[in-house]
C-alpha cells in the first residue's frame, strides 16, 4: 500500500472519530463544568470604605490643615502619593499588588465599571442583609435589633454537606447576631461583645480578655483587633470551611471626621486580610483550595462636606465596589463596562465553593459575572 493512500486513510479515519466523538457530545449535552478546586471561602467586609479610596487611595482636600504641610504629617507621608495607582497600593497594599492580579475587581468608575446597592436605603443593616441574603428587603429599614427574615448564604452553606459546625463569623458590630439570625440558623456568631462566643482554647480566652480591656469608644461597635485576633485563631484551631469577619472602625473613624484614622483603619483592615490569607495558605488544607471576596455594605458621600455620611439623602452612599480571588477565578484584574450590585455577593460566595444559593434562595441576585 502507498504512502499516500495509508495517509488518506489515517485522515479519513479521524474525520470519523471527530463527528462520532462530537455527536456523542451533542446526544449528551454539554461536558459538566468541572468542580471547584476552592471548597473553603474566606469572606472580609469593610464597613463604609468608600469606592474614592479603594480605587483611588488618599484625597487630598480630606486631609484638611495636613494637606498644607505635607512633609510634617504622618498621615500624608504614609499615604499620599502623586497618581491614584500610588495612592491606593499605599493604602491597601494586599487588595492592589496581590487580589487585583490574581483575582478580580468590580466597581472602578474609571474603567466604566459600575458596583452598587440595590436596597435604596444606604446603610449598614440593609447592606448587609443584601449583601448576604441577596436580596434588597424592605422590611429591613433600620438598624433595630429586628431578625433577619431571609437565609443568608452563611446559613444556606451550614445546611449542606460537608459545612456543618464549619462556618464561622466574627464581627465589630452587635448587630451581626440579628443580621445572621442566629436564633434560627444557629450560626456561631461573635459580635465583639465577646469576640469569641464559647472560647476553647487558650488564645480564644486571651482575645476575649484583651477586648474586655480596650475602652468602649463606640456603642455597640468594638475596635477591629479582637476581632481580628479571634478570626486568626478560628481559622488555626477550628479549620472553618466558611470564615466571615466583619471590620468596622473604617465606618466609625470616618463618622468622627478623622481621616487620618479612617485611613489607618483600611490600611490595616488590608493588612488583616494579607495575613489571614498567608495563614490560610501555610494550611496543607486550605493551600491552593481556598477563595477569598472581600466588599463593602455601603458607600460615603463624595464631597468634603458630606464623606463622613451615607444613607438615603447621601446619593453617592450607593456606590459600593468588591473583589474576589481564588483558584477557580481567571485572572482578570479591573473589570471593565460591567455593572453589578451588592446583592451578587451573596450567591458569589457560595459558587466559590460549588455551591447554588439560589436553589434554596430563588429570589436571590446571581453571582457575579466570570468569577469562575
Amino acid at each position: 500500500m502507498g504512502t499516500r493512500h495509508i495517509t488518506g486513510t489515517l485522515i479519513v479515519l479521524a474525520v470519523v472519530c471527530q463527528v462520532r466523538f462530537a455527536g456523542t457530545q451533542a446526544s449528551q449535552g454539554a461536558p459538566a463544568a468541572a468542580p471547584p478546586r476552592a471548597d473553603h471561602v474566606i469572606v472580609v467586609t469593610l464597613d463604609g470604605l468608600r469606592w474614592q479610596e479603594f480605587f483611588d487611595g488618599a484625597e487630598l482636600p480630606l486631609f484638611g490643615k495636613d494637606a498644607e504641610k505635607p512633609n510634617e504629617s504622618a498621615t500624608m507621608k504614609r499615604f499620599w502619593r502623586t497618581t491614584r495607582e500610588e495612592r491606593r497600593v499605599a493604602l491597601m497594599p494586599f487588595i492592589w499588588q496581590v487580589v487585583a492580579r490574581q483575582g478580580q475587581v468590580f466597581g472602578d468608575p474609571a474603567k466604566k465599571s459600575m458596583a452598587h446597592l440595590t436596597n435604596g436605603l444606604w446603610f449598614s443593616y440593609p447592606g448587609y442583609a443584601e449583601m448576604l441574603s441577596g436580596v434588597a428587603d424592605p422590611r429591613i429599614d433600620s438598624n433595630n435589633r429586628v431578625p433577619n427574615p431571609n437565609v443568608t448564604v452563611l446559613e444556606y452553606l451550614s445546611g449542606r454537606p460537608g459545612f456543618k459546625d464549619r462556618v464561622a463569623a466574627f464581627g465589630a458590630w452587635d448587630l451581626l447576631p440579628w443580621i445572621l439570625n442566629v436564633e434560627r440558623s444557629k450560626l456561631p456568631a461573635g459580635n465583639g461583645y465577646p469576640p469569641v462566643p464559647k472560647p476553647a482554647t487558650d488564645r480564644e480566652r486571651a482575645v476575649n480578655d484583651m477586648a474586655e480591656d480596650l475602652p468602649p469608644v463606640w456603642d455597640g461597635a468594638p475596635f477591629d483587633a479582637p476581632i481580628m485576633h479571634a478570626a486568626f485563631e478560628c481559622l488555626r484551631s477550628r479549620r472553618p470551611r466558611v470564615l466571615y469577619v466583619m471590620l468596622g472602625e473604617t465606618d466609625e473613624w470616618a463618622h468622627e471626621d478623622r481621616y487620618d484614622l479612617y485611613l489607618d483603619a483600611a490600611w490595616r483592615g488590608d493588612r488583616f486580610i494579607r495575613r489571614l490569607w498567608e495563614m490560610a495558605q501555610s494550611l496543607p488544607e486550605y493551600k491552593g483550595r481556598t477563595a477569598l471576596v472581600v466588599a463593602v455594605d455601603h458607600g460615603r458621600g463624595a464631597t468634603a462636606a458630606d464623606w463622613t455620611d451615607h444613607g438615603r439623602g447621601v446619593p453617592a452612599a450607593e456606590r459600593t465596589w468588591m473583589a474576589v480571588m481564588g483558584p477557580d477565578t481567571p485572572p482578570l484584574g479591573l473589570r471593565e463596562g460591567v455593572t453589578v450590585t451588592t446583592a451578587q455577593v451573596a450567591a458569589t460566595i457560595a459558587a466559590l465553593v460549588g455551591e447554588d444559593f439560589r436553589s434554596g434562595a430563588p429570589k436571590a441576585a446571581p453571582p457575579l459575572p466570570g468569577i469562575r
